[in-house]
């Protein structure tokens, strides 16, 4: 929603400026259009492997939805792992073993549709739970394990903003490109009376133009989105880690999810007595 906004803010201040006192016509010169928009694919697809296109795609459409990372999510998120420490701190570690091996049929985690549904989220924190449940790691080990996955997962969920980054700092050198052909191309017309080689001279300088405005005003966007997606999309993963951490080290369950809590963002992490509440009306339940 707001990416569209911001591209009629960008039109309207570039395109609709320039109406005032300009003709919108010269403006309109298809071949640079196509020029620029080929460049652009052409060059996303020589610089990147085909699992890094497929990366790209598949996060494109992220850009026109909400974050999924809510204060509601995380909220369910501790209670889950609340619930979790509880039936192990009372009935051991080997009372989750069923759950841990086959989380879709597991009645405890179908309480929690939400985090159930991420089947990422959930072979995290499986993965982790069967080397609880295991006992041959300790907190150390497990803690360091954890880091370098999730060191892998934030390069993994960059790699599409990366991509997009670099596809929009080589726009303005494409117009460039498109900008010289054109001169070029009124070189060779010199004969021509002025008014044609005025608007031969237009259409070239339309090319950086083009250039330029595609690449600050309408891909740079796209990968600072996908940027600041991949950066909240990280957090859950430091979430359940310290969690799961401070119960290894002896923590009441209270107490783990309290360490949850408090590395979450402060636009996302619900007070203390949200939580709580959230809890015991998921407990009552």
């Amino acid at each position: 929603m707001f990416l569209f906004i911001g591209y009629l803010v960008i039109l309207a201040a570039s395109v609709g400026t320039y109406s005032v006192h300009g003709s919108l016509a010269a403006l309109w010169m298809p071949l640079e259009y196509l020029a620029i928009l080929g460049l652009m694919a052409g060059g996303f697809v020589a610089g990147n492997g085909t699992k890094e296109i497929k990366s790209t795609l598949k996060a494109l459409p992220s850009v026109l939805k909400g974050s999924r990372f809510t204060k509601a999510l995380y909220m369910e998120l501790l209670s889950m792992l609340f619930e979790v420490l509880g039936k192990i701190r009372k009935e051991g570690l080997m009372s989750i073993e069923n759950d841990v091996e086959h989380p879709e049929e597991s009645v405890l985690f179908k309480k929690y549709p939400v985090i159930a549904a991420d089947h990422h989220v959930m072979e995290f924190l499986t993965d982790y739970l069967r080397m609880m449940v295991g006992g041959n790691l300790n907190a150390f080990e497990i803690e360091n394990l954890m880091d370098i996955e999730i060191e892998t997962h934030h390069h993994e969920a960059h790699v599409p903003a990366h991509i997009m980054s670099k596809t929009a700092d080589g726009l303005p050198a494409f117009g460039i490109v498109v900008a010289v052909m054109g001169v070029v191309n009124v070189m060779g017309s010199v004969g021509e009376p002025p008014a044609i080689l005025g608007k031969m001279i237009g259409g070239a300088l339309v090319g950086t133009f083009l250039g330029i405005l595609v690449s600050y005003g309408f891909v740079a966007p796209i990968a600072s989105q996908l940027e600041q997606k991949a950066e909240e999309s990280g957090k859950i993963y430091q979430c359940i880690k310290m969690v799961l951490l401070a119960s290894m080290n002896g923590y009441a369950p209270q107490v783990a999810v309290e360490f949850g809590r408090k590395v979450l963002y402060s636009t996302e992490r619900p007070t203390f007595s949200e939580l709580e509440g959230e809890m015991k009306g998921r407990k009552g339940k």
